[in-house]
């Protein structure tokens, strides 16, 4: 489920995950845990994500949290191997804007790009293209996209009303924010110290031309309640059997 970076891009080599929160959503799950360590087909969230990251050459990995921190610090300090992991611990709710800006603080090299992804996504693509992509159209910051996928059956219906079939879940042809980024260091400071940088930050970079579109073409899911878990699971169960049937 990972990928070979191509060598033609040199990588990111480091990255930010948002990782606070209660989660309300996805309780009991979270009743004991951060979202980030909720298990998906027997591995917490962030297994996958650090996982991805390694294989695409990053290096270093600041992980902003809150809620249940010492469950989060205690899986990572016992894992080997893999991105080096620092934990930084929001002493009150930032938002995800605010808690980004904190986050960056603890990069190894303020002065280059990072990667910054939420706590609750699970995806593959290959980020080495979507590096390329950053730099070609020259933006400030770049956002995966993923097809917009309703949770709502839709009816099938002719020009005659009549019903020709149904639908189940199907994907739209709208793109959502897939909560992960490539961001130039000069997004830093225009991030809020508290807040949301998607009612803040990305509107202005916007409007001024700043802000670029990456659209996923691979595996992504957000996890955000217990069906999400339950869905998402049997996602990884089948690209897996896929895998080796290859």
């Amino acid at each position: 489920m990972t990928a070979t970076p191509s060598p033609s891009a040199p990588p990111v080599t480091q990255a930010l995950i948002l990782a606070g929160g209660q989660a309300t959503r996805l309780r009991p799950y979270t009743d004991t845990r951060p979202k980030a360590m909720v298990e998906v087909a027997g591995r917490p969230i962030i297994d996958y994500q650090l996982e991805w990251l390694a294989s695409y050459g990053v290096e270093q990995v600041v992980v902003s949290c809150g809620y249940k921190a010492e469950v989060l610090g205690d899986h990572l300090s016992a894992r080997a191997g893999g991105p080096r992991i620092s934990l930084l611990v929001e002493d009150e709710p930032l938002g995800r804007g605010g808690a980004l800006r904190y986050a960056a603080t603890g990069l190894r090299d303020p002065d280059a790009p990072y990667l910054a992804l939420n706590g609750d996504v699970l995806t593959w693509f290959p980020l080495d293209e979507m590096t390329a992509h950053h730099r070609e159209r020259g933006g400030l910051a770049t956002l995966a996209l993923a097809q917009f996928r309703t949770t709502w059956g839709i009816v099938d219906v002719d020009d005659r009303d009549r019903i020709e079939g149904f639908t189940q879940s199907p994907l739209l042809p709208v793109w959502i924010n897939a909560g992960v980024y490539l961001f130039e260091p000069g997004i830093t400071p225009l991030l809020p110290a508290k807040g949301d940088h998607e009612s803040s930050t990305f509107p202005g970079l916007a409007k001024e031309g700043r802000l670029t579109a990456y659209r996923i073409d691979g595996f992504w899911r957000g996890v955000d309640t217990a069906k999400d878990v339950k869905e998402a699971g049997e996602a990884i169960a089948a690209t897996r059997e896929a895998e080796r049937e290859r």
